[in-house]
């Protein structure tokens, strides 16, 4: 035997490794609408660009005729490569072999890439397709599970973390992209639960398919587990690819600014856009669409807590986060789920030096016993917290409605913006003149021959003389009055102004959010 025959040798074990299950299991996987680990890799990265590491781990199991079953890869695919010239790091779990299942090897075989991604600075991806824990290997299992749990964990906020979940992803499994900062799900063919139906059944006697439990559609309307749902796997990960192209690869970097033609002159006609009257709705993203870049909105959650979008875009070439009241959805109030919503988005814009822009037209925070009871007071307090902590650039344009609490939680001068803006229209106030009107002046409306006519005097009287911009301008809490139509220069020049930005906090470990 010669060098030749080592080379050869090495290249037959390379392609045993890259064939996975093997024909059989990857027809299988086809027939199911769903791509193999290396055919999702190689369309998502850029042409050429993937190393693979560690090809050639193997189990150490013996037990439970698993001793002489070859598992190609250990069931995954880890390595790195680019995203239109970005480096990034993934794991791809390939269901083909074992079903994806995550042992001992296949969780120390996540955790070396994730190391190397926090090492490098780099952004994170997995591709789940998983059946969870391979049962065979017992409490090693788990142990893998908590090698890639601790590392999501202590990586957040240094790195992006984005988790695809393409086929099951059940058990142990589902917290690992739960703590990642972006899910993404298929429709039809994706799944997360942290039991099954046939276990969920068997102890409590529901019966619901797999689909209805925790299906792309459940997780991105009602539980909030998922941030974007795809028809197919390739939107999947052309979704990915939109999203890299906004963030930094690390928390010590500021995204990358793309070059935009010059448009000082470009001023977009609002007024007209949002309806006068302020109990009209309307819907917010059309403002959004007008001030930012064109068609570089790429909004997050957006099927679930519809009271309130967010999201990224580009200023003037520069990434941004945008936290916006959404009155076509329950007057835009703030509930328990906008409220996580939005906390959990503006901390991740604070981690890797995304500037923070909030549209606020807002009637408070939403009233009734089902959300007292769930603890509005708990999850309210997370936007405060959230804007208060966060040290980028943070300005807000109030463009109709400030009431109350939820004025002051929605990233106002006293929580720490940097620069707060009014449309000559906004009502800043603790509450609506209606119902202000209706407790201050009680008595006058009472006794009053004409009860309702009083009563509407009564309501112009506070708007005028509270219910305006001017007033908080005059007491510094608005920074300026603008003119709808210079609020894309206004907030590009400002975004300008604060782009040295640096504040410091109190020596602290950490912060304790109210969860």
């Amino acid at each position: 035997m010669d060098i030749y025959d080592k080379i050869n040798e090495l290249y037959d074990k390379r392609r045993q490794s890259e064939l996975g299950g093997g024909d059989e299991r990857i027809n299988k996987q086809h027939d199911k609408g769903k791509w193999t680990a290396r055919e999702r890799i190689e369309y998502l990265v850029d042409e050429g660009s993937f190393i693979e590491l560690n090809p050639f781990i193997e189990h150490r199991q013996s037990d439970f005729g698993m001793n002489g079953n070859d598992a190609p890869g250990e069931g995954v695919v880890t390595g790195f490569g680019k995203i239109e010239g970005r480096d990034i790091y993934l794991f791809a779990q390939d269901f083909t072999v074992y079903g994806g299942a995550l042992g001992e090897m296949h969780g120390k075989k996540i955790a070396a890439v994730m190391d190397l991604a926090a090492k490098n600075g780099t952004p994170f991806i997995g591709l789940n397709d998983s059946g969870g824990a391979r049962i065979q290997e017992g409490v090693s299992s788990l142990d893998g599970y908590g090698q890639v749990f601790y590392r999501n964990s202590i990586y957040s906020g240094v790195i992006p973390q984005i988790s695809v979940i393409m086929g099951p992803c059940a058990g142990g499994a589902v917290y690992s992209p739960a703590i990642t900062d972006f899910v993404i799900m298929v429709e039809k063919t994706s799944q997360m639960f942290i039991t099954g139906p046939k276990v969920i059944e068997t102890v409590t006697g529901e019966q619901i398919s797999a689909e209805d439990l925790g299906g792309a559609d459940v997780h991105n309307t009602l539980s909030g587990n998922a941030h974007i749902k795809t028809e197919d796997e390739a939107s999947a990960l052309d979704a990915v690819r939109d999203l890299v192209r906004y963030l930094p690869p690390n928390s010590k970097e500021k995204p990358e600014r793309i070059e935009v033609a010059d448009e000082e002159d470009y001023r977009p006609d609002l007024t007209d856009k949002i309806p006068f009257d302020p109990i009209r709705p309307y819907d917010v993203r059309v403002i959004i669409e007008e001030v930012v870049d064109e068609q570089s909105f790429f909004e997050i959650h957006k099927d679930f807590a519809k009271n309130i979008v967010v999201g990224f875009a580009r200023l003037k070439g520069q990434t941004i986060g945008l936290v916006c009241n959404q009155p076509k959805y329950m007057a835009g109030g703030l509930d328990i789920d906008s409220s996580d919503k939005a906390a959990r988005f503006i901390r991740f814009c604070d981690s890797f030096n995304i500037p923070l822009v909030t549209f606020e037209d807002v009637t408070g925070f939403f009233p009734g016993i089902k959300q007292e009871h769930g603890g509005i007071i708990r999850h309210g307090a997370k936007i405060l917290y959230a804007y208060s902590e966060a040290t980028v650039p943070k300005l807000t344009v109030i463009t109709r409605k400030a009431y109350g609490g939820a004025y002051v939680a929605l990233n106002s001068k006293s929580i720490g913006a940097d620069l707060v803006y009014a449309w000559p229209n906004a009502e800043i106030a603790v509450m609506g003149p209606e119902g202000a009107a209706n407790i201050i002046f009680a008595k006058d409306i009472k006794d009053s021959e004409n009860p309702e006519e009083t009563r509407q005097n009564k309501i112009n009287e506070y708007r005028e003389r509270f219910a305006n911009p001017y007033v908080a301008a005059g007491l510094g809490m608005v920074d300026d009055v603008i003119d709808p139509r210079e609020t894309r220069t206004t907030l590009i020049k400002a975004l300008d102004m604060l782009k040295n930005k640096h504040e410091d906090r109190p020596y602290k470990k950490h912060g304790n959010i109210p969860l």
